[in-house]
């Protein structure tokens, strides 16, 4: 492997694609700050390992050899792709840059997110481009790990595994409440277990999963709900709480915006459930990079200042 090149000086390529480029010998010594002569011998030791005459006279040019022809453009691109990862990237300016960053997320957690940051940054930094990606799974550590992605949105249930390159960022926690129609029943009298689970339910499930926290909790009671629709997005839930009948039971954030679609009402669970919280990972090796760094602090900022939402 890599036979030519351990024989290679590669300063050598430098003296070629200044040839090919210049087609003449003056020309590319001058680019390349060296004497004629010492080009020409330069020129004579490639020619020796590549075993081609690779630039031959043409009146006053140098023009290539076909075997030449065929090699300039590896070379050269080559040369520029080289260029291009030593080059020091430029100094993240978040005024003026247009950094593309790539999200993981449901469209809860983008929902959670993306209204407080992008208000954030519009001032600060207007021109900054995301990607926002749906999640397969409840924590897209796989992408994470294999950077096809900078933030992954999710939550965390307690003793889930996270991998120790991953760093996260607690975005906010929570409380579950049970939203309803309000002309079907209004939040004046407390809500009671046996009708909850008297009554039919939407579930968001945006992974397909069969139960959910909320299950769960109900199974250490011995109890069960009565699941009338079961769907990925929250885009149409209101809608159907709206026109129905049916409970649906979400973190008292969204609910206060669904309400407002719905008409609903927003009533406590007559159970307990542990809270729920909004995490944002990335990877530790982002911070090794000035616009990452940046936008994790902003991100760590605004968590700071969400992290306690009043409680109704």
């Amino acid at each position: 492997m890599h036979h030519h090149l351990r024989r290679l000086d590669l300063n050598l390529l430098l003296v070629f694609d200044a040839m090919f480029r210049h087609g003449s010998v003056a020309r590319a010594a001058a680019e390349l700050a060296m004497s004629n002569s010492a080009l020409s011998h330069a020129l004579g030791r490639l020619r020796k390992i590549l075993n081609d005459e690779l630039f031959y006279r043409s009146g006053q040019d140098m023009k290539p050899t076909v075997f030449a022809e065929g090699l300039a453009p590896a070379i050269g691109d080559g040369l520029r792709r080289l260029e291009q990862g030593l080059s020091q990237p430029p100094r993240f300016d978040p005024a003026d840059s247009r950094e593309q960053f790539t999200f993981s997320v449901t469209d809860y957690t983008a929902f959670c997110v993306f209204p407080a940051l992008i208000a954030a940054l519009q001032t600060q930094a207007p021109h900054l481009q995301f990607q926002l990606i749906h999640s397969n799974q409840k924590v897209a550590l796989e992408d994470l790990l294999a950077g096809r992605i900078d933030y992954a949105l999710g939550f965390t249930e307690s003793g889930d595994p996270i991998h120790g390159s991953i760093e996260e960022i607690d975005w906010m926690q929570d409380d579950y409440v049970a939203l309803t129609a309000s002309h079907f029943r209004d939040n004046r009298t407390p809500l009671s277990l046996e009708e909850y689970l008297a009554a039919r339910h939407l579930v968001i499930t945006p992974w397909n999963e069969e139960k959910g926290v909320i299950d769960h909790e109900l199974e250490k009671l011995g109890k069960r709900r009565d699941i009338a629709i079961r769907m990925p997005s929250l885009l149409a839930a209101p809608f159907i709480i709206g026109e129905s009948r049916l409970f649906m039971t979400i973190p008292r954030f969204a609910a206060r915006y669904l309400a407002q679609q719905a008409n609903g009402a927003i009533h406590p669970l007559p159970f307990a459930v542990p809270p729920y919280r909004v995490k944002i990972y990335y990877h530790q090796r982002n911070d090794r990079h000035d616009a990452y760094r940046w936008l994790t602090e902003q991100l760590l900022t605004l968590a700071n200042q969400r992290l306690r939402l009043p409680q109704e």
